[in-house]
């Protein structure tokens, strides 16, 4: 799919961060678009940026939003119903299983509301978004599924000291389902092709967002929890404006495997590498020196 243009396209996890990049990037490319996020005052923002992006683009876009918990399938069923008939159609041509939160590190110490909060979301969100979307994707004569894994869907690990279970395994199955369709798709529904998207540190609102809702669902969190989040998206390499570019670029060329930043390209690189030792100290202490020397020849 090299062309945007009077497309429709599904985003979720579109109030901030890559979700949203990707919905002004596609409305200035002329793609329609139903967004949705779980916080409906930072949605609202996006589909002002996107108008204003059509706008400056002399694209037409019509946009759609809604509020929608990625972490229950009957919003999302909602979300596919009100999308569908606000924009008066009954296919997509593009579906981007954006959404995700963080948490849940520990399966040992941390508390399974936590833990299975945050693999609803990273995972069930994909899963319960690509079958509430399937029939609408089947329905169009070119369709496209881009589901957001992570770095952490091939390597496991935020560093030796710091347990990242719930995350990682939710964004190993994002991984395993989409490769996993490229046959099923190919074998049933041959115009329908599929992307995953592995993000190194993205600059994105993800760690402040996600005390939000586990907050949200009374979870206790930490007072600093905001401070950790400005400082985990200004600490970044990659904006997640460049994300976006870099994802539909790939989309453009016809790549379904996509890593995004440096450092995701070095981890990934390191991993395959010597993947026996990518748990012990010393790969983290490798991994380093090899980012830093990158930053370096800069």
């Amino acid at each position: 799919m090299d062309n945007f243009d009077g497309k429709l396209a599904v985003i979720t996890g579109a109030g901030d961060g890559m979700g949203r990049s990707l919905a002004v990037q596609l409305a200035g490319e002329g793609a329609h678009l139903a967004l949705c996020d779980v916080f409906s005052e930072t949605l609202a923002e996006t589909k002002r940026l996107c108008l204003q992006a059509a706008l400056d683009n002399r694209s037409e876009s019509k946009v759609s939003v809604h509020h929608c918990d990625v972490g229950i399938e009957a919003d999302l069923i909602r979300f596919r119903d009100e999308a569908l008939a606000e924009h008066e159609t009954s296919s997509i041509n593009l579906l981007f299983n954006n959404a995700g939160i963080g948490g849940g590190g520990s399966l040992v110490t941390d508390s399974r509301q936590v833990w299975e909060r945050t693999f609803d979301v990273c995972w069930g969100g994909v899963y319960w978004g690509t079958r509430a979307f399937l029939d609408a994707l089947i329905a169009a004569d070119e369709a496209l599924i881009v589901n957001t894994s992570s770095v952490n869907g091939f390597w496991a690990s935020l560093g030796p000291s710091r347990p990242h279970t719930a995350y990682s395994a939710a964004k190993f199955a994002v991984k395993g389902f989409t490769e996993a369709l490229i046959s099923d798709l190919a074998l049933n529904a041959p115009h329908v092709k599929v992307a995953v998207v592995m993000p190194g540190h993205i600059g994105t609102g993800i760690a402040g967002n996600s005390a939000l809702v586990h907050a949200a669902d009374g979870v206790h969190i930490d007072p600093g929890a905001a401070e950790q989040g400005a400082a985990f998206r200004n600490s970044a390499p990659t904006t997640a404006g460049e994300a976006a570019t870099a994802i539909l670029d790939s989309l453009r060329a016809g790549q379904w495997r996509i890593l995004i930043g440096e450092d995701a390209h070095v981890i990934d690189m390191e991993v395959r590498q010597d993947p026996e030792s990518a748990y012990e100290p010393g790969f983290l202490q490798r991994l380093g020196s090899h980012l830093q020397s990158l930053i370096t020849d800069k």
